[in-house]
């Protein structure tokens, strides 16, 4: 539709009551609703790519794919069909709760790409798996020494930021700044977390997630996070785990 004036908004709680909410052989609880374009095979094999024993953590969480999430209303209202005046005033998610279940909209028609819906898609399921269980020790641990070691760069700017906190403590500041720590091995697992989930679902360059305000970790120093997670988090049946080094030239 070229016209928003054709396009009714539905309230997230309308649409969570009209979508059939389905739970994925791994436990996870997904819906699509709309003129989502994307294919039943594709969704099947982004939603099944979540490590099955993340899905207790994420028992009250439904993740729901529409058109668009409008963010601009107050609430959150869902679009039915993509605009543009619309898709302008659209945000790649946004959160609700109906009954004790929290729901995530997740905007399918503002992704470009694959790539772009399956990291939108997993670093919410990482947030919320995190939000929920927390961060394992024996992964802080890892990503700790990293830093002491001073590590080049960072997964995100929330991570690069918590650790340049917690790293260089403020003028008069006595020993470590522990929130910014605890915040800095959430960001870090989290990122971690979710690239692991990408790297099972498509074949991307790790040099695509890379943003301007901050270095990129090291690639040796995030293989070493992912090998980790996927210790932690072992990948379901028909999904497998791999990196590869390439050198130009």
């Amino acid at each position: 539709m070229g016209s928003s004036a054709q396009v009714e908004l539905w309230s997230a709680e309308r649409v969570a009551s009209q979508a059939t909410v389905g739970r994925a052989p791994n436990g996870i609880r997904y819906a699509t609703w709309g003129e989502t374009r994307l294919a039943e095979s594709d969704l099947d094999r982004l939603v099944g790519t979540v490590p099955a024993s993340l899905s207790s953590a994420l028992s009250l969480r439904a993740y729901y794919f529409v058109p668009l999430a409008v963010a601009d209303t107050g609430q959150t209202m869902i679009a039915p069909a993509y605009s543009v005046e619309l898709g302008d005033r659209a945000v790649c998610h946004r959160n609700a709760q109906f009954g004790d279940t929290d729901l995530v909209f997740l905007s399918t028609r503002l992704m470009e790409d694959r790539f772009g819906l399956a990291f939108e898609f997993f670093i919410n399921v990482a947030h919320n798996f995190v939000e929920a269980a927390g961060v394992p020790e024996s992964f802080a641990s890892l990503v700790w020494s990293q830093a002491e070691a001073q590590v080049r760069g960072e997964t995100s700017q929330d991570a690069w930021e918590t650790r340049r906190r917690a790293t260089e403590p403020r003028t008069g500041q006595k020993g470590i700044d522990e929130r910014a720590r605890n915040g800095f091995f959430e960001a870090s697992f989290s990122d971690a977390l979710a690239v692991y989930m990408l790297s099972l679902a498509v074949d991307f360059d790790y040099h695509d997630l890379r943003e301007r305000d901050y270095p990129l970790l090291a690639a040796p120093a995030l293989a070493e996070r992912l090998r980790h997670v996927a210790a932690l988090f072992p990948a379901n049946p028909g999904y497998e785990f791999q990196i590869l080094y390439r050198r130009k030239g």
